[in-house]
């Protein structure tokens, strides 16, 4: 259940980033509003999950979750131009994440 929070508390972290970007564009109390509810509720995921994970395995997770999720959504809303290089460090991020979330196993 720890890691179900975990990809959550990561997805919302996505979520505000991409909240927080159109707000930069277009600002709007609205949006602000969103960003900060996004954000509050991925920490209380983050801490939640923080409770069954150790640090050094739901920090790095959650982070990735979200580096590897803003790229996503960085290219396919913001229409962000990414090439080779960087689908490769993504693809990097991602293993990372799988090795060192064996370190529960």
């Amino acid at each position: 259940m720890a890691w179900i929070v975990l990809i959550i508390a990561g997805l919302l972290e996505t979520a505000w980033a991409a909240t927080m970007k159109l707000g930069a564009e277009k600002f709007s109390f609205s949006l602000l509003t969103i960003t900060l509810v996004l954000m509050l509720t991925s920490l209380a995921a983050l801490y939640w999950s923080m409770r069954f994970l150790p640090l050094g395995i739901a920090y790095p997770v959650w982070t990735g979750i979200g580096s590897v999720g803003s790229v996503i959504v960085s290219v396919i809303l913001f229409k962000q131009h990414i090439g080779l290089v960087g689908i490769a460090g993504l693809i990097l991020l991602v293993i990372g994440m799988a090795l060192i979330s064996f370190e529960t196993h």
